[in-house]
Order: C-alpha cells, then sequence, then structure tokens
C-alpha cells in the first residue's frame, strides 16, 4: 500500500510535461470546500443557511413496529410486519405436517411439498407460475416440518396482488395430475436415497432421535416418506389429507415489507369464500394428539465404504445422538433452554475461531479439547407447540463408542450442577446476537412473523425476546 501511495505521488509532483503544463493539485485556485466560496466563515458544526433541516430515524416507539394481525370471518389470520426496501416476502403457513398423518399414509406432507407450485386452476404448468413470478423480480419455495407447511414468495413489493392470488391458488387449487405424482415419485425416491448415502449423518440422526423418544405418534412419526409408501400415494390419498388440514382456521398469510390494510385486501380477494378443489366439506379427522414422550433406542448400521469422493476412504465412525425431554416453545422456560443449548454449543474437531464459532462453548472445553479422538460434539434443541428434545450429536471411532457415550451422558449430568457467571452471560450474549443477526434477513423475518403468529395469534418482537434472554429468571424459568 505503501508503494502505491509514494508511485502516485511521484506522478503527481514529477518534472515532467503534464507536472509543468498545470498549476499544482494544491493551488487555491482549483480548491472547492464548502468554506469557501458560496458559504464563507462557517464552521462545519453549523448547519448551512438555506437548507432543509434533516430529519433522522429514531429508534423510540417500538409500536411503529409491531406485527399486525387481522382475523378474516372463515378463521384464517393475516399477519404483517412493515420493512424498508422494495421486496416483499409473502407466504402462507398451515398448521399440517407429518404429526398429523397416524391416520393417513405415512410421507404425504413430504409428497406435499414436491408437488408444490405444480399447475393449479388458473395455471397450466409450473414453468406458466415461475414466468409470472419472473415478471415481478420472484422466487418461490416449498417447505415442510414435523408441524408446519410454509408456501413463501418473495417479489416486488408492487405485485402483491398477484403474489396472493398465486399463492392461494398453488395452495388451495392445485390439480394434482398423475404426470406431477410421478414426478414427485422419483424426486422423494432419489431423496430417500441421497439421505442414505450422504456422509453427514445429522438429518438422518434428527429422525430416528425423534422416532426413539416419541415412538408411533405425534412428533416421533416419519417425516420421510417411507420407500414402502411412495408407490401408494395418489391424488384421493392427498385430497383426503388435505380436506382435513388445508382448512382456514389453521392457516397464517404473512408477509414482510407490505402494508397490512393491502395484504388484507388481498386476502378477502383471493382466500374468503374460495372453494378448494377437494370440496368444502367439514375436516372430521383432525388429529389433535398431544406428544407423549416413550424414550427408547433406534440403531442403523449403514455401509459408507463406497461413498467417499475421492481417492481418500472415508473414516470408519459410529454417530450417536442422546436427548432428553425438553419443554415447548409455548412454555416459560424455552427461552432458559435456548441458553443452555448456546451454552452446550460445540461443533467439529476441526471448527476454528473465537467465541463466536462456540470454542468457549462446553462440549469444546469438556468434549473436544480434551479427548482428541472425538470428530464431533454438537447441541441441539428442537421444540414443538407441546414437547421439546434437548440433543447432543457426537461422533467417534466404532472402537471407542462405550466411551463416548459415558462422556456426552456426562455432560448432561453436569446440565443440573453449578453454572459459571461467565459461561452464562456468554451464552445469553451469543444466543442475542444470533437471533438479531438472524432476524436482519426479510425471510427470516416472515418465518418469524408466521411461525408465532401460527402457534399463539401474536408475536413477541425482538426486544422483547432480548429482555427474556438478559432479565433474571423468574417463576418457573431456571437454568
Amino acid at each position: 500500500m505503501a508503494a502505491m501511495v509514494l508511485a502516485a505521488t511521484r506522478l503527481l509532483r514529477g518534472s515532467g510535461s503534464w507536472g509543468r503544463s498545470r498549476p499544482r493539485f494544491g493551488d487555491p485556485a482549483y480548491r472547492r470546500f464548502s468554506s469557501g466560496g458560496a458559504y464563507p466563515n462557517i464552521p462545519l458544526s453549523s448547519p448551512l443557511p438555506g437548507v432543509p433541516k434533516p430529519v433522522f430515524a429514531t429508534v423510540d416507539g417500538q409500536e411503529k413496529f409491531e406485527t399486525k394481525v387481522t382475523t378474516l370471518d372463515n378463521g384464517l389470520r393475516v399477519a404483517s410486519q412493515n420493512k424498508f426496501g422494495q421486496f416483499c416476502t409473502v407466504g402462507i403457513l398451515i398448521n399440517s405436517g407429518s404429526r398429523y398423518e397416524a391416520k393417513y399414509l405415512s410421507g404425504i406432507a413430504h409428497f406435499l411439498e414436491k408437488l408444490a407450485f405444480s399447475s393449479t386452476e388458473r395455471f397450466d404448468s409450473k414453468d406458466e407460475i415461475l414466468l409470472t413470478l419472473e415478471k415481478h423480480g420472484g422466487i418461490c419455495d416449498c417447505q415442510t416440518s414435523r408441524d408446519t407447511t410454509m408456501y413463501a414468495v418473495s417479489a416486488d413489493s408492487k405485485g402483491l396482488d398477484t403474489v396472493v392470488g398465486l399463492l392461494a391458488d398453488v395452495v388451495l387449487h392445485p390439480r394434482l395430475t398423475d404426470e406431477e405424482i410421478e414426478m414427485a415419485r422419483m424426486a422423494v425416491q432419489f431423496e430417500l436415497e441421497d439421505l442414505n448415502m450422504r456422509p453427514d449423518p445429522e438429518p438422518l440422526l434428527t429422525e430416528m432421535v425423534h422416532e426413539a423418544a416419541y415412538r408411533e405418534n405425534t412428533v416421533g412419526l416419519h417425516r420421510f416418506c417411507p420407500a414402502e409408501n411412495v408407490g401408494k400415494m395418489d391424488r384421493d390419498v392427498l385430497h383426503a389429507y388435505l380436506r382435513n388440514y388445508y382448512t382456514p382456521d389453521r392457516m397464517v398469510l404473512a408477509g414482510v415489507g407490505v402494508e397490512h390494510a393491502q395484504l388484507v385486501e388481498c386476502a378477502r380477494k383471493y382466500l374468503l369464500g374460495t372453494c378448494p378443489a377437494w370440496g368444502t366439506g367439514a375436516a372430521v379427522h383432525v388429529d389433535r394428539s398431544v406428544a407423549q414422550y416413550t424414550g427408547g433406542i433406534v440403531k442403523l448400521e449403514r455401509d459408507m465404504s463406497n461413498v467417499s469422493l475421492g481417492p481418500t476412504p472415508f473414516p470408519e465412525l459410529t454417530h450417536i445422538m442422546i436427548g432428553l425431554e425438553s419443554c415447548s416453545f409455548l412454555e416459560g422456560d424455552f427461552i432458559p433452554f435456548a441458553v443452555l443449548n448456546m451454552m452446550m454449543g460445540g461443533g467439529g474437531s476441526f471448527s476454528a475461531g473465537g467465541p463466536g464459532k462456540g470454542m468457549f462453548t462446553r462440549l469444546y472445553l469438556n468434549v473436544l479439547n480434551r479427548h482428541h479422538w472425538m470428530y464431533n460434539a454438537t447441541s441441539y434443541h428442537h421444540s414443538y407447540e407441546d414437547t421439546g428434545l434437548l440433543c447432543i450429536h457426537a461422533s467417534a471411532d466404532p472402537r471407542q463408542v462405550r466411551e463416548m457415550v459415558e462422556i456426552v451422558t456426562r455432560e448432561f449430568v453436569l446440565m443440573a450442577g453449578t453454572v459459571d457467571v461467565v459461561e452464562l452471560e456468554r451464552a445469553k450474549t451469543q444466543l442475542t446476537s444470533m437471533l438479531m443477526m438472524n432476524l436482519e434477513a426479510r425471510p427470516v423475518i416472515f418465518e418469524d412473523v408466521g411461525r408465532q403468529v401460527l402457534a399463539t395469534r401474536s408475536r413477541k418482537l425482538p426486544h422483547e425476546l432480548c429482555a427474556l434472554i438478559r432479565g433474571k429468571p423468574q417463576g418457573g424459568n431456571r437454568l
């Protein structure tokens, strides 16, 4: 950098023809500063005369950032969060997922995810839907979890009416043609094969720990379609499920970066009084079961010798995930459990960095730093409306499985012991930082708004959550 500056200085002060033909750069005749010329003798600390008084943004009055919620006559909730910007994220969240499939073929939610944004009553193909969105710079996505199905679109705010109309058509009027179901069948089959071949075992372990903790009920039901059910899915099976769970009272239309009144107007136009493709019959087989924690063990042995992508063989490892029942996200202990999960932290044995990477969390200090043969030790917290799971995932050589299980179990026992003030404050700070950083992204705000309103009919704002994280434990809130 010094060489570059020096070279530039020599060019300006050189004795060549360029330097002789023009005055020096620093001559007063070539200065154009605000303190000279039109505004003489005005210090930079004073406003210039004739310039309008500036209006600065303020952070007072959180009511400007509150989430507005309106319930339509059919029970559908409309929630919005205003956010400055040209683009918006709008979507429909439905209280539907694999936990409600006890009376149906397991894997319906997985199929519906693959069938999302296919042909509808108004659109003849998925390509036509994508072309319509492209006119407004839009993209679409559908995700399903154990208890929620989410259809979302990000597009220019000026196309809000088109976007809401498209979402309503995709959710309530899908054609579900034989060709589309066959394509979804191939996509599901490929995903199942990929799940069993991928070196990263975390998705499969998460599926297995839920299956063990809640055996054959609610969140313990398969999130991925079992291989034996792939060929059994058809339009009648899907319509039977949709008739009971895709009802307005189980839906939230959420938007971020839109005016609430405009979103409500669009909702009334496209989602009120419409007849879905499966008819208007009353829902009669809605599963309202509460999760029953059973506990248990699920094992799986796989040959990973052919998985390696290069000349170096993939290391032979045993992966375990041990979990204990925690609490739902509606309970007062949810925040303490989130802090505890952050305090446990962990990660892979090759991670590097400071506190932001979790190097001072318990699973790094007590496990990875002390036991060189451990490949991984990571904490996870899964929370639902009626239960939760706090888990630790660990990986090591198969010959050291017993010792690995003992080490992880000891960390669970130590959770009930004394908590150092410094590590507690660090965990709180890290959780607050992660929360605020994630909520910078518009799609994340959208999902937060939708999920909270779907579960509680209201939303806790970020500053309220931060206050709960920082505040002293009250009532049942304890670590």
